[in-house]
């Protein structure tokens, strides 16, 4: 009679490890599936910084007071020549206005890729391919190289009084600022637009 319960702790302990036998490579198999799908899930956008967002307004008002100063000193200024002194004085402006809107938004600026959504993204076909090569990689960084250029020009007529030249420049540096705009909005880590009923935007002129 003493021999039963000791018969029927050994079956139970047997029926344990059989259970644990089969059931053990399963349980492992899923903790592994789990840690490999928490390796692999795409992590979070990173929130917005607002005070990069702050800033990159405090650079594109810098470029917009610069470029417009400078303007009206050239259109104001009899023949459209200025002196040595303002010709100075506005190049520092621009220069210094648009190396600090050049430079890229701080980080959490703009909301974080998850890497792996990167990762899955297909390979292009050869010929999309090459028309992504030949865009440019950075429009704000074009569109304030652009701004400079018709700037520079502007101030070479300005500084020789060439009425013709400046009338031919001022154009061009008030589309160079659109263009600078649009790239700073669209590309600059600020919010996107929620107004209702937004107008379609016009297409962006050649930079």
């Amino acid at each position: 009679m003493r021999a039963l319960p000791v018969r029927r702790l050994a079956t139970t302990t047997l029926c344990a490890a059989l259970l644990l036998g089969t059931a053990g490579p399963a349980l492992a198999s899923v903790g592994d599936a789990s840690r490999d799908q928490a390796r692999t899930a795409p992590r979070a956008p990173a929130a917005p910084d607002p005070l990069a967002q702050v800033q990159q307004l405090i650079n594109i008002e810098g470029v917009l007071k610069a470029v417009s100063e400078l303007l009206t000193a050239v259109l104001k200024a009899p023949g459209n020549k200025l002196s040595p002194e303002d010709v100075k004085k506005h190049t520092e402006a621009v220069k210094k206005a648009l190396e600090a809107a050049a430079k890229p938004p701080a980080k959490g600026a703009t909301e974080a890729v998850p890497k792996t959504a990167t990762e899955a993204v297909p390979k292009t076909v050869t010929g999309v391919a090459a028309r992504a090569d030949k865009a440019p990689l950075d429009p704000k960084a074009d569109a304030v190289a652009a701004l400079q250029k018709a700037v520079d020009a502007l101030l070479k007529a300005a500084t020789a009084g060439d009425i013709k030249a400046v009338a031919a420049q001022v154009p061009t540096i008030l589309t160079g600022v659109v263009n600078f705009l649009v790239a700073s909005i669209t590309g600059g880590g600020l919010p996107a637009p929620a107004l209702p009923e937004t107008p379609a935007l016009p297409k962006t002129p050649a930079l």
